[in-house]
This record gives structure tokens, C-alpha cells and sequence, in this order.
């Protein structure tokens, strides 16, 4: 049986404290986007370094993942040019994306929320975003948090390219980063190092 170290309040609470992260929350809930969350390396790498003891200035993430949903938004173009935007006003990479476009990227029917968009995302511990709400965080998170506090890297049900998720792990060097991670492919867990073939991947998979 799991043993749950962190509660969802718990991971509120160090995000909170995370001048950077409260930093960053407040410029996106600037841009009053319809159901927007920040995601994927950005709670996830967070949580990890908290629960391996690292102590950074800023989240261990290649750039900022910012979905929001409006079939009546932007189109990728215009996101582009937001990313950039937000690049020069913060000094960050930003990656900003409409879901409401974004599932023509992987031939699937159109998502139905952002939410909705996080649960096709690779891994459970990367479907899991952060947004201010009136003020206040609150955690997205389509499969809960348990392999995020637990250490634990398993593919999400709607992700079914087992073999990607093995490449995401060897070229984002996780294992190396956060050694007591595990692998959970089918049934098994594994933190032993993953050998796979290298080729590129999709632009469609988040960080």
C-alpha cells in the first residue's frame, strides 16, 4: 500500500511560499484567460524537489506551460505571439496554448475543458496544474496526487505511447535529477535507468 506524504493543502502550501511560482501565477491570472492552469513541470518538478531536498530559486522546468480553454480564442498563431510577449516581459520561456485547438495535434476529438486536455497529458504526475482563483490556489490534478508524492512516474490511462514516456525519462534526464523516483509501467515499479532508442518527439507533449 502507498503511504501519502503530502496532501493537496501541503503542495498549496509550498507553492505559496514560492516567491518565484506566486510570481509567475500572478502575471498568467493577469491575462484573464477562461479556465487557464499552469502545468505539467511546473507543480510536478516543484514537489520533487521538495521531496528529494533540493532548495532552489526557481522551479527545475525548460519553460512555463500555460493552457487556458476557449473554442472562441486564439488561435496558435496568436498564442505564439503571447509566448513571446510574456518571454520578454519575464525573462522566461512561456509556452502558451489554447486547448481548444490543441487536440488536432494527436488526431483526438476536440477536449471539452482544460481539465479534460490535462488528462491526456503523459504522465499523472505532469497532468497536474496550479492556477489563482479570486486569490486563491487551486490544484487540477485528473488523477489525484498520489504518484506525485509517492515518487511515482506511470503513464496516464489516455496515453497509450508507452515507449514515448520512456524517451521523456532518459532525454529529461529525471532519474539523474530525482534518483528516488520509480517507474511504473503496467503492474511493475522500477527507479532503475530506462534504455531506449532516441528519436524526436511530439510537440504536443508537454514538459
Amino acid at each position: 500500500m502507498r503511504t501519502i506524504i503530502m496532501t493537496e493543502q501541503d503542495i498549496l502550501n509550498l507553492i505559496s511560499e514560492d516567491k518565484w511560482m506566486m510570481d509567475i501565477l500572478r502575471t498568467a491570472e493577469k491575462l484573464a484567460l477562461p479556465d487557464w492552469v499552469i502545468g505539467a513541470g511546473f507543480v510536478r518538478n516543484k514537489v520533487w524537489d521538495y521531496l528529494h531536498g533540493y532548495s532552489r530559486s526557481q522551479v527545475d522546468t525548460a519553460d512555463i506551460d500555460l493552457v487556458y480553454y476557449d473554442p472562441n480564442g486564439n488561435d496558435q498563431k496568436a498564442d505564439e505571439g503571447l509566448s513571446e510577449k510574456l518571454k520578454q516581459e519575464t525573462g522566461i520561456e512561456w509556452e502558451v496554448v489554447n486547448e481548444a485547438y490543441a487536440h488536432k495535434w494527436n488526431n483526438l476529438p476536440p477536449y471539452k475543458s482544460t481539465e479534460d486536455a490535462l488528462s491526456q497529458w503523459p504522465e499523472t504526475v505532469t497532468a497536474i496544474g496550479v492556477k489563482l482563483e479570486s486569490g486563491e490556489l487551486k490544484l487540477i490534478a485528473p488523477y489525484g496526487i498520489n504518484d506525485l508524492v509517492n515518487l511515482i512516474i506511470r503513464p496516464s490511462p489516455k496515453f497509450a505511447d508507452i515507449d514515448k514516456i520512456k524517451e521523456r525519462v532518459k532525454q529529461k534526464r529525471w532519474l539523474e535529477k530525482w534518483p528516488k523516483l520509480k517507474m511504473a509501467v503496467g503492474k511493475s515499479i522500477s527507479n532503475r535507468s530506462v534504455m531506449v532508442r532516441d528519436r524526436v518527439l511530439s510537440t504536443a507533449v508537454r514538459t
